[in-house]
Order: C-alpha cells, then sequence, then structure tokens
C-alpha cells in the first residue's frame, strides 16, 4: 500500500471502473501518477479534464489525512496489488481499489462463503440460517461467512458463525470506525475479537448520502465462493447480491419457503427461475461448491452421526413412536403445540435430517 493507491481513490472523476482500467494499463498507482498527459489520453482513453486531475495530484492532499485517520482508528488499508488483497474480489470487473479494514485481513481470503436474506427474518429464516451456519462450521476447516451486518438474516449469520466458533467478516456501507446501524456495535467487537474483521471501499471523507448499499452487496459478493439467500421477498438487497454473485460466475444458492410466505417469495422464484440451486442442508452447500471434490477433500471433517438438536426439536421428535408418517395435525394434537411452533421445529428437524416432508402435509422421521 502506497499514499498513491489511496490518491488514485481520492482522485475526482476517477471511479471505482475508471481506476481499473488504469491500473490494468498501468500496472501500479504509482506508475499512474508519472504516466504524461498524452499517456493518460491517448493510452486510456481519458478525458482531458479527468487527466489534469491526475496530472496535478488532487488526490494527494485528502489521501495524507486519510493515512493519518487509518493510523489514529487503527484501521488497515490494502490496495488490490498487495498481496494480501483477496484474489476472489480482485476477480470481479468492478473491484474496489482500496480496502479499509479493522480486524484480521486474512480473514477476507479464507474459505469465505456469504449468506445474506431479508431485514424482516422469520423464525424459520433465522432456523435455516442457523442450521446451514453451524453444519457448515462442523465439515468445513477454514471457513468464514460473509454478510452486511444489516438487520435479520445478515446478523443472524454472523452471530450463527460466532457461537459456531468461525471467523465472520462484516462488509460495511459507511466508513470505519463507525459501525451502522449502531444497534449492531457490539455484534461488530464480537467479530473483532473472534478473528473476523470489519471492512469497507469508502475512506473517511466519503459522503454519506445512503447509496452505498448496493455497492456494497457486490462486495459481500466478490469476497465469496458462493452466494446463500436464506430467506427473502421477490424484492430487497439480497437479491441484487444474488445477481452479483450469478455475474460473477459465483455459485448462487437459495433456502426454499412456502409458497404463502411473502418472505420465501423471493428465494422460491430464484430456484424456480434458476438463478440458485435448492439448498437445504450444510452438505447441499458443500456439494454445489464442490468443496468435497477440493484440492485437499480430506481435510472435510465427516458429517457428525447425530446433529444436536435444541429439546424443543427432541420433544417433538419423541412423537414419531414408529416410522409411520404423521401428519401435521395429529403432530400438533401429540405435542400439544400451537401451528406457528410447530411449523418451526418441524422446519428444525427438516433442516437437521432427522425428518422429511411427504405429500400431505405428512412427515416420516428418519432417525432411528
Amino acid at each position: 500500500m502506497t499514499i498513491e493507491d489511496i490518491a488514485l481513490q481520492m482522485t475526482p472523476g476517477i471511479g471505482t471502473k475508471g481506476a481499473a482500467h488504469l491500473l490494468e494499463l498501468f500496472g501500479d498507482a504509482q506508475s499512474i501518477f508519472v504516466a504524461t498527459a498524452d499517456e493518460l489520453t491517448a493510452k486510456a482513453g481519458m478525458r482531458p479534464e479527468a487527466a489534469q486531475q491526475l496530472i496535478r495530484r488532487k488526490g494527494f492532499p485528502p489521501a495524507e489525512k486519510e493515512l493519518v485517520h487509518c493510523h489514529r482508528n487503527g484501521i488497515t488499508a490494502i490496495a488490490s496489488t498487495d498481496p494480501e488483497y483477496p484474489a476472489l474480489l480482485r476477480e470481479i470487473p468492478d473491484y474496489p481499489h482500496v480496502l479499509y479494514i479493522k480486524g484480521d485481513a486474512e480473514a477476507l481470503s479464507a474459505r469465505c462463503i456469504s449468506v445474506v436474506g431479508t431485514r424482516d427474518a422469520t423464525p424459520y429464516g433465522q432456523t435455516a440460517c442457523n442450521r446451514l451456519v453451524g453444519g457448515l462450521a462442523e465439515r468445513v476447516p477454514g471457513l468464514c461467512i460473509v454478510s452486511g451486518l444489516a438487520f435479520g438474516i445478515d446478523v443472524a449469520a454472523h452471530r450463527a458463525a460466532l457461537a459456531a466458533g468461525v471467523p465472520t467478516v462484516a462488509v460495511l456501507a459507511n466508513p470505519l470506525p463507525g459501525v451502522t446501524p449502531a444497534q449492531h456495535t457490539d455484534v461488530a467487537r464480537d467479530i473483532l475479537a473472534h478473528g473476523g474483521a470489519l471492512v469497507t471501499e469508502l475512506h473517511s471523507q466519503s459522503k454519506q448520502n445512503g447509496n452505498f448499499y448496493l455497492a456494497r452487496n457486490r462486495i459481500i459478493a466478490g469476497l465469496s465462493a458462493g452466494c446463500i439467500v436464506a430467506e427473502s421477498p421477490d424484492t430487497g438487497g439480497s437479491l441484487f447480491t444474488a445477481h452479483c454473485a450469478d455475474s460473477y460466475n459465483r455459485t448462487v444458492m437459495a433456502v426454499p419457503g412456502r409458497i404463502t410466505d411473502r418472505t420465501s417469495a423471493g428465494t422460491n422464484h430464484l430456484i424456480r427461475n434458476r438463478k440458485a440451486q435448492l439448498v437445504l442442508t450444510a452438505d447441499d452447500v458443500i456439494r454445489e461448491l464442490m468443496w468435497d471434490l477440493g484440492e485437499n477433500p480430506a481435510r472435510l471433517r465427516p458429517k457428525p452421526a447425530t446433529p444436536e438438536l435444541t429439546p424443543d426439536e427432541a420433544g417433538l421428535l419423541g412423537c414419531f413412536r414408529t416410522d409411520d408418517p404423521l401428519p401435521v395435525d395429529t403432530l400438533g394434537e401429540l405435542s400439544g403445540l400451537n401451528p406457528g411452533e410447530l411449523a418451526t421445529l418441524l422446519v428444525g428437524l427438516e433442516l437437521a435430517g432427522a425428518v422429511r416432508q411427504l405429500p400431505g402435509n405428512r412427515y416420516m422421521k428418519l432417525w432411528n
């Protein structure tokens, strides 16, 4: 990282794709700033006014201030030409040239998978998120969960990763060291305390106008080998993240939901339109990403024989006294649960591989 890297980012008229174009032609930021006006206009095809901004080094005074800000707040800045820059992110066409990071930068180059979804998460979506993240943590060494620290599924994914003891990366739509939303500051502290990282492309002098969320989502997709949409209505930022992941040739996966549930309309549409692979378990995710066929597949941990159930899930499973399928009404009578509680627990049992839903709204026990 050099001051030229930050100055390139802070030069007026040089956007994300413009910086990527210049870096492709000149190799690094230092070479860009020693280029002549003719080289910038003829070789790079820049407008003369934009080329003059570089020639006059307009980005250097704010870059110097930014370096002071980073040092004062314990922020690490890395450039796309640095060896520690995450390789997967560097592959996307609109990669950010500079990343600002608090925490362990190595987490960004782990086996990253993004888990995103609606801000209005239901118990079903949270259960699905917890099951998938927990199952991946048990089976995949070097795992890192990436999300956006937003309300709903995003923060649930971070919390599930922390509970499972794996690093997690929060990609923010605001400059560091701040955290948005402020209600998740404690989660951000836990992320840093447990080997994860907070990351943003925004320097401290960025004007906050609320328009950075979609740009943030491309980084979530770019950092990850695959993107799981745990729960989403038919509009929202998580679908944009899935779109970005698909355009970057990353594996997109989605958890299905009931056709009557508004918060599952987006995931169901992704699956129906073949924009996402249907996943129910961590093993499904591992197979989709072909992590079981990787460079060292023996490193994948064997699947536990019996995933741990919550006491309520175990109690409901005990209602299956034989191997015969049971209708939902019968399960409700045997368990004494109301329909909402019963539906949530059945989802958990199904994601754990303990039961399977059959036609006619019946369930069959799979564990002996």
